[in-house]
């Protein structure tokens, strides 16, 4: 684990980013192609603001989408596939966007899905840590076992209220109750994983994942495992830590 402590948002999507352009291109020098798992959320704007900045050659990078709302459709608001089309693919033209997509047979298209992600190793997993500590929609107590890919989960009150409170949706009704999540083991396979991590509402996340042991309760305390994860947080989310100590 390796944490980096920036001042505020910006900062931190300005690191986060250059590491995980340098590690795109770093792959791309060695084997002629990167793999990368794109999160989403009002945690990543910044991040993801800085990365469609940086000077990758996109053409030889295959990205993966984390996770979808079930029963939603592209053109909501809320809809992480739309998130990732305007903000990211609209901007830098990947070689291809392998979508999480919820419309039709979701088995079928899981199934899909998880063909193309594993035909080889993912190089840069962005994941980064919800309110409840939750990793992609994998909501306490994660399971940490299922040796699939993708998997459809039901989404706790606490994680429904984090969407509503972003502003995604109206009111906590309108938040979908499932989503199709990469799985927790899916995610520690690649090879690097950063956590863009900013804002106060994040503090409470922070401490329990540093503070406590590997616990499905506390599902980002799973990432503490991976031999190369790094942890960006700002003055903001690392409030409620003595974060000096962890540095």
């Amino acid at each position: 684990m390796k944490i980096t402590l920036s001042e505020n948002a910006a900062e931190l999507g300005e690191r986060a980013a250059a590491l995980t352009a340098k590690l795109l291109n770093e792959a791309i020098e060695k084997k002629g192609g990167a793999r990368l798992v794109l999160s989403t959320g009002a945690s990543q704007f910044e991040t993801i603001a800085a990365l469609v900045n940086k000077d990758v050659d996109w053409s030889y990078v295959e990205v993966f989408h984390l996770d979808e709302y079930v029963d939603l459709p592209i053109t909501h608001p809320a809809s992480f596939r739309k998130y990732i089309k305007e903000r990211f693919q609209d901007k830098v033209n990947a070689k291809v966007i392998n979508y999480v997509n919820t419309d039709g047979d979701i088995s079928s298209n899981i199934a899909s899905l998880t063909k193309e992600l594993r035909k080889a190793p993912v190089d840069v997993a962005l994941i980064g840590i919800g309110e409840n500590a939750h990793i992609a929609f994998n909501d306490p107590p994660a399971d940490f076992d299922n040796e699939n890919a993708y998997i459809i989960v039901n989404l706790d009150e606490k994680c429904r209220k984090q969407q509503l409170g972003e502003g995604w949706f109206a009111t906590l009704e309108d938040v979908p109750k499932q989503a199709v999540s990469m799985t927790v083991k899916e995610i520690m396979k690649a090879k690097a994983i950063i956590s863009s991590v900013p804002h106060a509402v994040k503090s409470q996340a922070i401490k329990e994942t540093l503070e406590n042991d590997l616990t499905p309760n506390v599902p980002a305390t799973m990432l503490k495992q991976h031999a190369n994860w790094n942890l960006f947080v700002d003055r903001n989310s690392a409030s409620g830590v003595e974060i000096e100590k962890y540095l």
